[in-house]
């Protein structure tokens, strides 16, 4: 597809072309890449990272050898449990709503979250109540 004969084409030469057709393409100096699955994680710690942007589609190409490690089950419960106390998941009102609220009144996120559990999660109604 790219250039003639089995020599290849000129890096420069493609990187030109790929950012005519919008395409972009950037080194990232990562320290460590950690992918979870249920069952384990791979863990990159000298790996090569590129990021590639194209039509605002952002994909990320890791190349390197991890090592993989079994995930352990009471670490994952406490690691969402921890999660579960920071967002406060113990009401019915979602972060990104209690953000949306202080910033449309101007009130601190405490108050935003009183105003969303007072009105059940109505984002309309915790503003008016706050306005």
């Amino acid at each position: 597809m790219f250039g003639g004969g089995g020599g290849g084409m000129n890096p420069r030469k493609m990187k030109q072309m790929m950012e005519q057709m919008g395409i972009n393409m950037d080194d990232i100096d990562a320290e460590e890449v950690i992918i979870r699955t249920p069952d384990e994680e791979l863990v990159f710690t000298d790996a090569e990272v590129q990021l590639m942007e194209a039509q605002g589609q952002k994909t990320y190409q890791v190349v390197g050898e991890p090592e993989s490690r079994e995930r352990d089950a009471t670490a994952d419960a406490d690691e969402a449990d921890e999660a579960d106390a920071e967002a406060g998941d113990d009401s019915v009102v979602d972060a990104d709503d209690v953000e949306l609220v202080a910033m449309r009144t101007g009130v601190d996120e405490e108050t935003a979250r009183e105003a969303l559990e007072a009105n059940d999660g109505d984002l309309a109604d915790a503003v008016d109540h706050l306005e």
